[in-house]
């Protein structure tokens, strides 16, 4: 049985995306089946594997009206072993489209149910509100990996976040776990940043992961080639940092790491 798995936080630009893809792309290197869902109208995922959203014929939006079901959305990336249901710009009126549907906070979960034995791990990589589509991706979930910026904004986004998932627990998903906190975005010649590293640690203690993102030009760079960072520099510190928190991520989940 694979793992659904979010990534979420309320807070735009703390590394959401950025995190799924470098990190589907660094466990899909040990040869595990991963499939990547971009539930975000912007399609940043999408194009970040290297995916012409223009080209797309059938995306996540086929998929929240019925007209395809989810097995046929499913695109093979360049990465072997990493799959992709990619979004486009019709994603955005998807919310008005269903808002009389019944049962519209489960489709992703329904649809997911009848493919998650074929992967490892199914990632969804939200959109940074608290609308339809990141309610999708929290009910359809197993778990939920938040990326957190080291500064302190990012502090309030996550209390806020907080009160989310138990809002999510209580009405539609008792189970859904934290898989873990991500600080991203670390630079330890910051103060501040290391201030925000001791907080969230304190609060979330074994919660967040040893592996910290730091501040790397590649990882900017990376988006606009359409690559992985370990496809477009592999021996950069963004690249090697998200190698090193997927081998955490495996290591948790019981999995032995390939020689």
């Amino acid at each position: 049985m694979g793992k659904t798995i979010v990534i979420a936080n309320q807070k735009g630009g703390v590394g959401k995306t950025t995190t799924t893809v470098n990190l589907s792309a660094s466990l899909a290197l040990a040869e595990k089946d991963i499939l990547v869902i971009d539930t975000d109208p912007q399609g940043n995922l999408t194009s970040g594997l290297g995916i012409d959203r223009d080209s797309v014929l059938k995306s996540l939006y086929d998929v929240y009206t019925g007209r395809h079901p989810i097995e046929e959305v499913i695109l093979e990336t360049a990465v072997p072993h990493l799959y992709i249901v990619p979004s486009t710009i019709d994603l955005l009126g998807v919310e008005v489209e269903l808002v009389q549907r019944d049962g519209r906070e489960k489709i992703l979960l329904n649809e997911t149910a009848k493919i998650k034995d074929k992967y490892r791990y199914i990632f969804i990589d939200c959109p940074p509100s608290l609308g339809l589509l990141t309610l999708n991706g929290l009910v359809a979930a197993d778990s939920v990996i938040v990326p957190v910026q080291c500064e302190y904004y990012s502090l309030e986004g996550l209390g806020l976040l907080s009160r989310t998932l138990k809002l999510v627990r209580g009405s539609f998903n008792p189970t859904l776990d934290i898989e873990g906190i991500l600080l991203t975005m670390f630079d330890a010649r910051n103060t501040l940043a290391r201030q925000v590293v001791e907080e969230v640690k304190k609060f979330f203690k074994e919660k967040v992961y040893q592996t910290m993102i730091p501040r790397n030009v590649s990882l900017g760079e990376a988006p606009s080639h359409g690559k992985p960072a370990i496809l477009y520099d592999a021996r950069s510190k963004g690249a090697q940092s998200y190698l090193s928190l997927a081998k955490e991520i495996l290591n948790e989940n019981g999995i032995r790491q390939r020689a």
